[in-house]
Protein backbone atom coordinates (compact mmCIF):
# COMPACT_ATOMS: atom_id res chain seq x y z
CA UNK A 1 0.00 0.00 0.00
CA UNK A 2 1.53 3.31 -1.12
CA UNK A 3 2.52 5.50 1.91
CA UNK A 4 2.56 3.06 4.61
CA UNK A 5 5.97 2.56 6.15
CA UNK A 6 8.25 -0.66 5.89
CA UNK A 7 11.32 -1.67 6.33
CA UNK A 8 12.68 -0.77 3.17
CA UNK A 9 15.17 2.04 2.60
CA UNK A 10 14.24 3.97 -0.34
CA UNK A 11 17.02 5.91 -2.75
CA UNK A 12 14.71 7.66 -5.35
CA UNK A 13 16.86 8.77 -7.94
CA UNK A 14 14.70 9.83 -11.09
CA UNK A 15 16.62 11.91 -12.94
CA UNK A 16 19.02 8.68 -13.24
CA UNK A 17 16.59 7.16 -15.80
CA UNK A 18 17.28 9.52 -19.07
CA UNK A 19 20.85 8.10 -18.35
CA UNK A 20 19.56 4.42 -18.17
CA UNK A 21 17.20 4.78 -21.05
CA UNK A 22 19.79 6.36 -23.25
CA UNK A 23 22.18 3.49 -23.46
CA UNK A 24 26.07 3.65 -24.16
CA UNK A 25 25.43 3.98 -27.61
CA UNK A 26 24.87 7.88 -26.56
CA UNK A 27 28.84 8.35 -26.06
CA UNK A 28 29.77 6.04 -28.82
CA UNK A 29 27.90 8.80 -31.44
CA UNK A 30 28.41 12.05 -30.15
CA UNK A 31 31.13 13.67 -27.58
CA UNK A 32 29.38 14.39 -24.75
CA UNK A 33 32.08 17.54 -24.00
CA UNK A 34 31.83 18.76 -27.50
CA UNK A 35 27.99 18.77 -26.89
CA UNK A 36 27.64 20.42 -23.85
CA UNK A 37 28.82 24.14 -24.84
CA UNK A 38 26.52 23.99 -27.82
CA UNK A 39 24.19 23.43 -25.14
CA UNK A 40 22.42 25.91 -22.85
CA UNK A 41 24.49 26.66 -19.15
CA UNK A 42 21.69 24.73 -17.73
CA UNK A 43 21.13 21.90 -20.16
CA UNK A 44 24.83 21.41 -20.55
CA UNK A 45 25.11 21.12 -16.62
CA UNK A 46 27.91 24.19 -17.39
CA UNK A 47 29.08 25.76 -14.20
CA UNK A 48 31.39 28.63 -16.16
CA UNK A 49 32.61 29.08 -19.85
CA UNK A 50 36.09 30.15 -20.39
CA UNK A 51 38.09 31.43 -23.12
CA UNK A 52 40.02 27.76 -24.20
CA UNK A 53 38.33 25.56 -21.25
CA UNK A 54 34.75 24.94 -19.20
CA UNK A 55 33.81 23.31 -16.12
CA UNK A 56 30.53 21.40 -15.98
CA UNK A 57 28.72 18.93 -13.63
CA UNK A 58 29.05 15.11 -13.72
CA UNK A 59 26.29 13.48 -15.05
CA UNK A 60 27.43 10.37 -13.52
CA UNK A 61 28.63 11.97 -10.18
CA UNK A 62 30.78 9.96 -7.50
CA UNK A 63 29.59 12.83 -4.78
CA UNK A 64 27.40 15.68 -4.97
CA UNK A 65 29.03 18.86 -6.69
CA UNK A 66 31.61 16.31 -8.92
CA UNK A 67 33.28 18.91 -11.60
CA UNK A 68 34.70 18.16 -14.91
CA UNK A 69 36.91 20.36 -16.79
CA UNK A 70 37.23 20.18 -20.26
CA UNK A 71 39.24 21.84 -23.06
CA UNK A 72 36.55 23.23 -25.66
CA UNK A 73 39.19 21.18 -28.53
CA UNK A 74 38.51 17.42 -28.88
CA UNK A 75 41.87 16.25 -27.62
CA UNK A 76 42.76 12.60 -26.13
CA UNK A 77 45.42 13.48 -23.83
CA UNK A 78 46.70 16.28 -21.70
CA UNK A 79 49.82 16.05 -23.70
CA UNK A 80 48.00 17.60 -26.40
CA UNK A 81 46.77 20.87 -24.42
CA UNK A 82 48.33 23.98 -25.75
CA UNK A 83 49.68 26.24 -22.91
CA UNK A 84 46.99 28.20 -22.61
CA UNK A 85 44.57 25.07 -22.40
CA UNK A 86 46.71 23.64 -19.35
CA UNK A 87 46.92 27.28 -17.89
CA UNK A 88 42.95 27.80 -17.98
CA UNK A 89 41.94 24.19 -16.88
CA UNK A 90 44.07 24.76 -13.87
CA UNK A 91 42.95 28.07 -13.17
CA UNK A 92 39.24 26.49 -13.55
CA UNK A 93 40.70 23.46 -11.22
CA UNK A 94 41.56 26.23 -8.62
CA UNK A 95 38.83 27.76 -8.68
CA UNK A 96 36.23 25.60 -8.54
CA UNK A 97 38.03 24.42 -5.20
CA UNK A 98 37.35 27.95 -4.04
CA UNK A 99 34.01 27.16 -5.32
CA UNK A 100 32.78 23.81 -4.10
CA UNK A 101 34.54 24.34 -0.47
CA UNK A 102 31.99 27.64 -0.06
CA UNK A 103 29.12 26.21 -1.05
CA UNK A 104 29.34 22.22 -0.03
CA UNK A 105 31.66 22.79 3.19
CA UNK A 106 33.57 19.82 1.43
CA UNK A 107 36.58 18.53 3.96
CA UNK A 108 38.95 17.67 0.53
CA UNK A 109 39.17 17.18 -3.07
CA UNK A 110 40.08 13.78 -5.45
CA UNK A 111 41.50 15.71 -8.81
CA UNK A 112 42.67 13.65 -11.02
CA UNK A 113 42.68 12.75 -15.07
CA UNK A 114 42.11 9.21 -16.59
CA UNK A 115 43.96 9.32 -20.07
CA UNK A 116 42.28 6.00 -22.12
CA UNK A 117 39.95 3.77 -21.70
CA UNK A 118 42.43 0.96 -19.89
CA UNK A 119 43.67 4.03 -17.77
CA UNK A 120 39.72 3.89 -16.71
CA UNK A 121 38.23 7.04 -19.12
CA UNK A 122 34.60 6.99 -19.30
CA UNK A 123 34.90 9.28 -22.17
CA UNK A 124 38.51 8.52 -23.15
CA UNK A 125 38.73 10.82 -26.40
CA UNK A 126 37.93 14.14 -24.89
CA UNK A 127 40.41 15.03 -22.12
CA UNK A 128 38.52 16.26 -18.85
CA UNK A 129 39.51 16.70 -15.34
CA UNK A 130 37.69 15.51 -12.61
CA UNK A 131 37.27 17.40 -8.84
CA UNK A 132 35.41 15.30 -6.62
CA UNK A 133 34.19 17.24 -3.53
CA UNK A 134 35.02 14.88 -0.62
CA UNK A 135 33.59 14.90 3.46
CA UNK A 136 35.23 13.02 6.32
CA UNK A 137 31.75 11.08 6.52
CA UNK A 138 30.96 10.38 2.73
CA UNK A 139 32.13 6.78 2.77
CA UNK A 140 29.96 4.28 3.85
CA UNK A 141 28.96 0.53 3.12
CA UNK A 142 26.51 1.81 0.21
CA UNK A 143 28.73 1.94 -2.46
CA UNK A 144 31.39 -1.08 -1.40
CA UNK A 145 27.57 -3.60 -0.48
CA UNK A 146 24.54 -2.15 -2.63
CA UNK A 147 26.99 -0.53 -5.37
CA UNK A 148 24.72 2.68 -4.69
CA UNK A 149 26.00 6.06 -4.28
CA UNK A 150 23.63 7.93 -2.33
CA UNK A 151 23.69 11.87 -3.84
CA UNK A 152 21.70 14.29 -1.94
CA UNK A 153 21.22 17.00 -4.63
CA UNK A 154 19.86 17.08 -7.51
CA UNK A 155 22.12 17.79 -10.51
CA UNK A 156 20.24 21.25 -11.76
CA UNK A 157 20.13 22.27 -7.89
CA UNK A 158 23.79 21.41 -7.85
CA UNK A 159 24.86 23.41 -10.75
CA UNK A 160 22.84 26.42 -9.93
CA UNK A 161 24.41 26.76 -6.35
CA UNK A 162 28.25 26.72 -8.27
CA UNK A 163 27.31 28.77 -11.08
CA UNK A 164 26.03 31.35 -8.72
CA UNK A 165 28.64 31.27 -6.19
CA UNK A 166 31.18 31.30 -9.10
CA UNK A 167 30.18 34.24 -10.93
CA UNK A 168 29.72 36.02 -7.09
Amino acid sequence: MPGVPDEFQRLWTPHRMAYIQAGPEVLRHDCPFCEAPRKSDEDGLIVVRGVTAYALLNLFPYNSGHLLVCPYRHIATYDQATEEEVAEIGALTQQGMRVLRQVSRCDGFNIGMNQGHVAGAGVDEHLHQHIVPRWASDANFFPIIAKTKALPQLLGDVRRAVADAWSA
